[in-house]
């Protein structure tokens, strides 16, 4: 969100979105425990599809599924760092025994972080009165590397949390 323009938030729309972010948040970090490599990696970029569909619909904003997974995967994968953990840790479960304790570790963290993440840019894209035909990936993703770490931290919280919590 530039500085000229206003958030079109009120503390309800903020509860709402956090709410479905958490949710999408939990999915993701279930979906990285599947032992099976890039069948994680693919889960994931599908839920958080379905994280910025809900956002989108909030919003009443048009949804177009291709164009959100080619803004989704141009936001995740221009952020080298960030992107390069999500299919390492999901590969790191090739590696019978050792490689597959490390995945199962490594692996929601991430796949929650980066879920965390995608849902801040948009909901803060969104909020500011954008939609997909402007959001800019390039302008976005110094936000969702700041999002991403915070969201590991997050995560690691939220793993702590009793089940119970998620509802």
């Amino acid at each position: 969100m530039d500085e000229t323009t206003k958030a079109v938030e009120t503390p309800d729309s903020t509860e709402q979105i956090s709410k479905l972010i958490r949710h999408h948040v939990y999915g993701s970090m279930a979906v990285g425990l599947v032992p099976i490599p890039m069948v994680d990696f693919l889960g994931v970029v599908g839920i958080q599809l379905n994280m910025v569909r809900k956002m989108a619909a909030y919003y009443d904003i048009p949804f177009s599924k291709d164009l959100t997974k080619n803004l989704i995967i141009s936001l995740i994968g221009g952020a080298v760092p960030a992107s390069a953990a999500f299919p390492v840790a999901s590969s790191l479960k090739f590696v019978p025994i050792i490689g597959q304790s490390l995945g199962a570790v490594s692996m929601p963290v991430i796949a929650g972080a980066s879920t965390y993440a995608v849902g801040k840019v948009f909901y803060r894209h969104f909020a500011s009165g954008g939609t997909f035909l402007t959001f800019n990936p390039e302008k976005a993703r110094a936000y969702y590397e700041e999002m991403f770490q915070k969201g590991k931290t997050v995560v690691k919280g939220m793993k702590a949390e009793p089940a119970t919590a998620a509802a």
